[in-house]
């Protein structure tokens, strides 16, 4: 009897482990399938809804997308010294015909100075009816290097003096947390745009985006985009618009 007792044990102990093992192989594949959503952020709380777009969305129908319940777009405009992502100019006109607030952003590369990468991104987005810039600060599908702190504190703070300088405003930081373990900086908290797909990001105090999802399916948008909410009304979004034509040959 207890020889059958101690057999049933095992047999639950190995059923259990091979579905918990189950669980943890078919997670990703349910994830990149838009098939598992972990963060379901309270609209009461974050009524300001938005997405941000690349060429990896083909071309986009905005007046569909104008017509759902996305108000604001932060669009890739730049990557590194010299890509300008080919939908970027269809996308900045349309999202704005389209009814939508925009802004642009830049992929910040390790492997470019500063002030490259903020010429190339001054040349490309015109600075009127806009967000402030965004520049996206992370470790996937950057290049393979890894500076050390002090110089890239030093390049990027280049870049964020030039941008800041010519667009009159602070720009957006958008990060992840394992790239802001690496090299974030208090000071950045002041206009943070985080990712977190899998919890509220509750240790990182002030931010103003948070990207809660990678995988939505929203009609207009072929394939799987990134949605965000806003800390904050959208009467509080307007406010960040800059209004100002700004020449970007300056």
């Amino acid at each position: 009897m207890l020889k059958n007792h101690r057999l049933r044990l095992i047999t639950f102990a190995a059923l259990f482990a091979a579905l918990a093992a189950g669980a943890v192989l078919l997670t990703p594949v349910l994830y990149d399938r838009g098939w598992l959503q972990f963060n379901h952020p309270d609209k009461e709380r974050f009524p300001v809804r938005g997405l941000d777009v690349s060429h990896h969305q083909g071309v986009i129908d905005w007046p569909l997308v104008g017509r759902s319940e996305y108000r604001f777009v932060y669009i890739k405009a730049t990557e590194g010294g010299d890509f300008t992502d080919p939908q970027f100019h269809r996308n900045w006109k349309a999202s704005e015909e389209a009814g939508l607030i925009r802004g642009a952003y830049h992929f910040y590369t390790l492997c470019r100075p500063g002030r490259d990468q903020a010429e190339h991104l001054i040349r490309t987005v015109p600075g009127a009816h806009m967000l402030p810039p965004a520049i996206d600060l992370e470790f996937g599908g950057n290049c393979s290097k890894r500076p050390a702190r002090e110089e890239f504190n030093r390049e990027l703070n280049q870049f964020l003096d030039m941008i800041q300088a010519h667009y009159g405003t602070e720009p957006i930081l958008y990060t992840t947390e394992e790239f802001f373990k690496a090299y974030g900086d208090p000071s950045w908290m002041k206009r943070l745009w985080i990712r977190d797909i899998f919890f509220e990001p509750d240790d990182f105090p002030g931010w103003i985006f948070w990207q809660y999802y990678s995988r939505a399916s929203v009609p207009g948008i072929n394939g799987p985009v990134d949605v965000n909410v806003f800390y904050g009304t959208e009467a509080d979004l307007h406010g960040l618009i800059l209004q100002e034509k700004i020449d970007n040959d300056r």
